[in-house]
């Protein structure tokens, strides 16, 4: 069998008249990611995580903020598309743990679903991927609540 390990990492801003978006959840809140897509950072911090793992490049390589086509696309989508690539050298997910940093809004309520989501589009049991919350105690840009970031680590096994 083959292993392979894989981190993400992605950040977006925090502006007004946005939705946040976060693992494939729409968050209640006054401010939302500026990005390309809908900058669901939980997300894309999991697709790079994959795409690290097979030395595939980034999301960036994959789905270009030039390319039109990835305009305000949704995240689940990247992240589909993301499994497919992996799924292509015959490669599956083991288990994902990621960490949101956020000031705010608090996303706890939300965690559960969003790991119910993330299983779903890469196919493993919910148990299989973690999804935890932090903040940054009020320092710096996230803990002003001027963005939001995330990492990710995935595991991935040869069929």
């Amino acid at each position: 069998m083959s292993y392979r390990i894989g981190t993400g990492i992605d950040f977006h801003q925090l502006v007004s008249g946005r939705k946040l978006w976060i693992g494939g959840m729409q968050i209640p809140h006054a401010k939302g990611s500026l990005g390309h897509s809908d900058g669901d950072v939980l997300l894309h911090a999991i697709c790079d995580a994959m795409l690290g793992a097979l030395a595939l490049g980034d999301i960036g390589v994959h789905f270009p903020d030039t390319d039109a086509s990835f305009k305000d696309i949704d995240s689940k989508i990247l992240l589909a598309k993301t499994y497919t690539l992996i799924q292509q050298k015959e490669y599956n997910v083991v288990n994902v743990d990621a960490t949101v940093c956020l000031q705010n809004p608090k996303i706890k309520p939300y965690i559960n679903d969003m790991q119910k989501i993330i299983a779903g589009i890469l196919h493993v049991h919910q148990d299989a991927v973690s999804v935890k919350a932090t903040t940054t105690e009020k320092m710096g840009a996230i803990g002003q609540e001027e963005g939001l970031m995330a990492t990710a680590s995935v595991l991935l096994k040869k069929d």
